[in-house]
């Protein structure tokens, strides 16, 4: 036997066995084809003598790497991080590994990185949040390995995609504001938000007119998806002679930007002005005001997209895997249902328009109040 530090081969435990190279390869397999005390005799000797599967050498045979590779647009981003891990979970159940790349939200990038990983030979790749979508489908005769996107940034319609039911949750979020007595709402969106930002205002749009409000573009401002953006536009919002009593966020990274610039305009939240975001990420929870956000079931959402591949794996159509009842489907898409989570930084307006004059920062007056004649 050899010594522990020289890896055996399988021609090695063939040798010590007894046995033929071929019911060495069958039994690591735990074939059916080879007697179950045959299986456990080799296995056995396999590990004593330190065998390790090559990895790459099964790939030659079986013609799967068993890993899958993940496009991201940011990893610092807490919705990333909740789809990863629904994509790592499911993955790790069914053997696979996987390799996660940043695009920066740069479509050149983006498709530069599903190229590399198609080199790198990966079984499939999930897009979260693309910025080239259906441009896909012409490149999938060339890359020759299933897609699948998640939240897809691109309209148009893309042969495998999971994605939140972005018009329904807004019209939720938007009809919920309208039923606390708010006429004057207004959404702030991310301008660099594609398909998602403008199904989300297109909720709102709805929500307003089925209220019977009418729509004022004067209260649809936007940001970038981030805090600091959304500083800037709600002080917009703010300014408008007539402001909202209550914002409805794209997300709640704008959310909370949104929260800071209202404080420092003396404003109170939610008793001069109510908001509400979208994505209920885990800090959502822990703001003061506890913030109302539609939950955006990121970890099911990972789960459904590496469920997706495992079935173009097996071979099944696209239209006979969905789970009754878990998922919403249209064509090829999967729509996953957002939920309004209902917390502290929305109430019913106040019946005095709130004052959106920044509190002073000057020193007060030490001056001696002058005596009466």
């Amino acid at each position: 036997m050899k010594p522990a530090s020289i890896p055996a081969s399988i021609k090695d435990i063939a040798r010590i066995a007894g046995v033929a190279h071929s019911t060495v390869s069958r039994a690591l397999r735990n074939s059916p084809l080879v007697h179950r005390e045959t299986v456990t005799r080799i296995q056995r000797i396999a590990t004593e003598a330190g065998y390790r599967t090559s990895a790459a050498a099964r790939s030659l045979v079986t013609r799967r790497s068993d890993t899958i590779g993940v496009v991201v647009t940011n990893i610092a981003d807490p919705f990333v991080a909740g789809v990863v891990s629904g994509i790592e979970e499911t993955a790790d159940q069914h053997g696979f590994s996987v390799f996660l790349a940043n695009s920066n939200a740069e479509p050149e990038r983006e498709v530069r990185v599903a190229r590399k990983f198609e080199e790198r030979r990966v079984d499939g790749i999930i897009v979260t949040a693309s910025r080239v979508g259906a441009e896909y489908v012409p490149l999938l005769s060339h890359m020759q390995v299933p897609i699948v996107l998640l939240n897809n940034q691109h309209a148009g319609q893309f042969a495998h995609s999971v994605m939140i039911a972005n018009v329904q949750a807004s019209l939720e979020a938007t009809r919920h504001l309208i039923a606390l007595g708010h006429r004057r709402i207004a959404y702030l969106g991310d301008r660099y938000g594609y398909q998602s930002d403008a199904e989300r205002c297109a909720g709102y749009r709805q929500a307003m007119m089925d209220g019977g409000l009418p729509f004022e573009p004067l209260l649809v401002a936007h940001g970038d998806g981030k805090p600091e953006g959304a500083e800037t536009a709600i002080a917009d919002l703010l300014a408008l002679p007539h402001p909202p009593t209550a914002v409805f966020c794209y997300n709640d990274m704008s959310a909370l930007g949104a929260m800071r610039q209202i404080r420092n305009h003396g404003l109170r939240i939610p008793a001069d002005i109510s908001i509400v975001g979208f994505d209920d990420l885990y800090i959502s929870q822990y703001l003061n005001p506890a913030l109302t956000t539609v939950r955006q079931p990121m970890r099911q959402m990972g789960r459904a997209a590496m469920e997706t591949l495992l079935q173009i794996f097996a071979g099944a159509d696209s239209g006979h895997y969905i789970k009754a009842g878990h998922y919403i489907k249209a064509g090829h898409d999967i729509k996953v249902p957002g939920e309004l989570i209902v917390r502290q930084s929305t109430a019913p307006p106040s019946t005095a328009p709130p004052s959106t004059t920044p509190p002073s920062t000057a020193p007060p007056s030490t001056a001696l109040p002058k005596e009466s004649s």
